[in-house]
This record gives structure tokens, C-alpha cells and sequence, in this order.
């Protein structure tokens, strides 16, 4: 058993084992914690648009939820803002989520025990999610690190790397975490992307740390992921 955690890219996601946590903080894993406050019931993690769009048509009543290249596509029913998520009526609602980074990161960490997901709204509950599993130091799936951009992933790495100091109880900055969340290069290529597929304050939505006191894990079921909340024990 691990006791130092690992961070790897999405291109090795398939290669981890033990606990895994996929992190995406602008904006995937931001989105679908805000959607589960909202009262989603589930949230089904895809890697393709059209898979995305197939699974939505064939689950009654379910909304496609996401971003191709932080573009809402054609048929889905939100983009993937966490914003645009809070501001609807999710209540018992199923949602079928696909996006470029984040939950092809989580598909892909196909030899996990156990899967989490995560961002800076839900880190410390995800941090006692992780050692509550007795499976040892985790896995951090860095989803926005791409192998021909060797500056991406940052918004993404201190992000996990908030969560492990969390874990391990040493003392966090959280206004610093969120600092440089906020200034770093993904945001401002989220934000200029644009009116209907970014709203001006995501950002602010990712940043907030800890706002939420519930982690997040997905199961396989039927050869799908399938996100659910989870709480801690009362």
C-alpha cells in the first residue's frame, strides 16, 4: 500500500490502481458538484459528445450536460458551467455529463478500486473520502495536463495538491490555491470562450474552497461510470 500519493496525466490514468481521484477544477468536477447540490440524483460520466447524446436520449427525463473545447455542443441541454448549473431546476434529475478534460480523465481511470472526482469546492470532504477507504494514498489524475502543452494542468495540480495537504493534515493556503487558480492560463481560457458557454463568474464559483461538505464517487455500472454524492457519515 502507497503512502506517498502520485500525480499523473490523463494519458496515464489507465495505469493507476488503489484509489484514484480525478480532478478537474475549471470546470467539470465544479459543475457537477454544484449540479448534486442542486438535488441531481446521478450524473453518468462519458468521454464522447455523442456518446453523450445517445445515453441522454435513452435515460427518461435525463439532461446532457458539458463542453466540446469549452463549447456547449449542439443538444446539450447546459453547457458546463457551474453557474448556468446552480441557476437550474435539477431537483431528482439524472444528467449525462461529457467534457474535453475532466470526465475523460475519470473514464479513463479504468483500473481504479475506487473513483473519486474532485475540485476545490469539495476538497477537504474528498480528502476524508480518500482515507476513509483504507486503500492508502491516492492517485490525482491531473485531467487539464496534456502531453503537447507542458504548461497545462496547473489549475489542476494545486488543486490536488490542496486536497493531499488536507489529507495528510499539513497546513493549507487556500487563498493561495484559489489565487492561483483564479490567474492561471486555463481560466483565462475558459473566460474567453464566451456568452452561452461561460458565464463571467465561474471562476469565482471554482474558487470557492470547500463550499460543499460532500465528496463525490463514481461506480461502474453496466460498463458505465455513474457519479454519485457522497456524503459523510452522520
Amino acid at each position: 500500500m502507497s503512502t506517498t500519493a502520485s500525480y499523473v496525466s490523463r494519458a496515464e490514468a489507465g495505469s493507476a490502481t488503489g484509489v484514484v481521484v480525478a480532478i478537474d477544477v475549471l470546470r467539470a468536477f465544479t459543475t457537477a458538484a454544484f449540479a448534486f447540490a442542486g438535488g441531481a440524483e446521478a450524473i453518468w460520466l462519458v468521454a464522447d459528445v455523442d456518446e453523450a447524446l445517445a445515453l441522454g436520449s435513452s435515460i427518461p427525463g435525463a439532461l446532457v450536460m458539458g463542453e466540446e473545447h469549452g463549447r456547449r455542443p449542439p443538444g446539450f441541454a447546459l453547457s458546463n458551467s457551474p453557474v448556468a448549473v446552480a441557476e437550474a431546476e435539477l431537483d431528482g434529475r439524472v444528467l449525462v455529463h461529457r467534457t474535453t478534460a475532466g470526465t475523460r480523465g475519470a473514464v479513463a481511470a479504468s483500473s481504479a478500486e475506487r473513483l473519486f472526482v474532485s475540485s476545490l469546492v469539495c476538497a477537504s470532504a474528498t480528502a476524508a473520502a480518500i482515507d476513509a477507504t483504507g486503500l492508502g494514498a491516492p492517485t490525482y489524475v491531473i485531467t487539464g495536463a496534456f502531453p503537447d502543452d507542458p504548461d497545462s494542468g496547473f489549475d489542476d495540480l494545486v488543486t490536488a495538491q490542496l486536497i493531499e495537504r488536507v489529507r495528510t493534515g499539513l497546513p493549507i493556503d487556500a487563498a493561495t490555491t484559489a489565487a492561483g487558480v483564479r490567474d492561471s492560463p486555463e481560466a483565462a481560457i475558459t473566460l474567453a470562450v464566451g456568452k452561452g458557454h461561460v458565464h463571467p463568474d465561474d471562476i469565482a464559483y471554482a474558487i470557492d474552497v470547500d463550499r460543499f461538505d460532500f465528496a463525490m464517487e463514481a461506480e461502474r455500472v453496466d460498463g458505465r461510470l455513474r457519479l454519485r454524492r457522497a456524503d459523510a457519515p452522520a
